[in-house]
């Protein structure tokens, strides 16, 4: 063990300085599994249901790939694999499909918990992981920008990423809360409909704040942000609507039970919604969030004064710098009013920023830096503190998360995807209830080394 955490550190030394990467696709790569478009040195856009090689120089060749081009074109790729398509699904425009996410995490303290501290959700010290066993059933409700047009979608996880996926109602029902290390959880479960520039998705949905998702291969990274772990609603239950003024302008408005409800347990809705802008030649994209409403907990509502309002939002603006290099900004802030712990309004915010840069159309390297300001101790809190969850169990940090994580994405074939990283935590402020973040309660810093390897189907 100590030999391989070695030759791993070393990998970390050669890769850390410099590193940057490419951000993943914005093309749906969980219902097509496609590769993603890229623009070549003389910017043309090249797509893979063109038949070209992503990244292709222009140069000499045919120009079925890009008219405007000096022809060149390689072969396009063989298909990924996916499962085999019932024929009743197909009839119904139904696909199904999915991956299977695993991994591994050194931590060079060896912590005494065996925990990773508030990293999410590649948690467990030197132990394999079986994060994600995925399985979608996935309908577009495609009306080609006219017309009506209906749909949906159905998720089912089996893994260790349960622990931080419980929604009051859903998974605290299909759980049985023993300290189990695997259980089930079902992130999205919704019907969609869509009229002209109009689609409402009804039901239990992801919510649309930062950059990060809770499907690994939307991910650069193995591990999560501290923004995405802990100050952001992932999964909520209720309507979103997402009107598209123009080709460049989309608005996105509706309503939710409460972060992680899909039961609510205070009978008040909360607001969700945000427009997304992509320039012109579509190098720049911003998106802008929000989420507000009361999480005051079930029973006497009268137990703080007044309503427990939380309220966030999320900016993330994504730019390509150059050919290759690509920028990503992520900055959230929340607050939240008579807070559980305080009593008074609590606050946090931070910065994300993603350098991501392509080597080759399969690897890219790639380096996130962050912070996180917990003002008052009140966002970042491990599952470990729900009753029968085997996680870490930390809380209280009323102080600055810093993380540094520089990886590698490497794609050899259209099925695989993996991801190595290395990634420095420190904390600056004082102990919380249990001690300091990291190695047990005992250190206020980590440094970890971790890989998974995604296999879609």
């Amino acid at each position: 063990m100590e030999i391989s955490q070695r030759l791993l550190t070393l990998f970390c030394a050669v890769a850390l300085p410099g590193s940057v990467v490419l951000a993943q696709s914005d093309v749906n790569f969980i219902t097509t599994g496609t590769g993603y478009n890229t623009i070549s040195s003389a910017g043309c856009k090249l797509n893979l249901s063109d038949g070209c090689e992503e990244s292709i120089p222009c140069g000499v060749g045919a120009q079925a790939c890009c008219p405007t081009c000096s022809p060149t074109c390689s072969p396009k790729p063989p298909d990924p694999w996916t499962l085999p398509q019932p024929g009743v699904l197909q009839k119904m425009g139904i696909k199904v499909g999915g991956w299977l996410q695993q991994g591994v995490t050194f931590n060079a303290h060896h912590s005494d918990d065996g925990f990773n501290g508030p990293i999410g959700t590649n948690d467990w010290d030197d132990e394999y992981q079986l994060n994600q066993l995925w399985l979608y059933l996935d309908r577009p409700a495609d009306n080609g920008g006219s017309g009506f047009a209906w749909g949906g979608h159905f998720d089912i996880i089996f893994g260790t990423d349960w622990r931080f996926g419980v929604n009051e109602g859903l998974e605290t029902e299909i759980n049985g809360f023993d300290y189990q290390d695997y259980g089930l959880v079902i992130p999205r479960m919704y019907l969609e409909f869509a009229y002209n520039r109009l689609s409402v998705k009804l039901g239990h949905i992801a919510g649309i704040l930062d950059y990060e998702a809770v499907p690994a291969p939307l991910n650069p990274f193995y591990s999560h942000s501290y923004s995405y772990a802990y100050t952001v609603p992932q999964l909520v239950t209720g309507m979103l609507g997402e009107y598209k003024l123009t080709d460049r302008l989309v608005l996105q408005a509706g309503s939710h039970r409460g972060w992680f409800m899909f039961e609510d347990t205070n009978d008040k809705l909360d607001f969700m919604g945000g427009v997304k802008w992509t320039s012109p030649n579509e190098r720049t994209k911003v998106a802008y969030a929000i989420s507000y409403g009361p999480q005051d907990p079930p029973g006497d509502f009268n137990q703080v004064p007044g309503d427990q309002d939380r309220f966030v939002y999320s900016l993330v603006i994504q730019q390509k710098l150059f050919e290759k290099l690509q920028y990503v900004m992520v900055h959230n802030l929340g607050t939240e009013q008579n807070a559980p712990t305080t009593g008074s309004t609590a606050q946090w915010y931070g910065i994300n920023q993603y350098y991501l840069y392509a080597l080759t159309p399969k690897l890219n390297a790639q380096l996130r830096v962050e912070w996180l300001r917990d003002d008052d101790g009140v966002r970042v809190a491990g599952p470990g503190n729900i009753p029968g969850v085997d996680a870490w169990a930390g809380r209280g940090y009323a102080g600055n998360f810093h993380a540094v994580t520089t990886g590698f994405n490497w794609r050899p074939t259209g099925n695989l995807i993996v991801r190595p990283e290395c990634r420095w935590d420190w904390y600056d402020g004082p102990a919380g209830p249990v001690g300091l973040p990291f190695d047990g309660g005992h250190d206020d810093s980590q440094f970890t080394v971790g890989m998974d390897a995604i296999l879609t189907y």
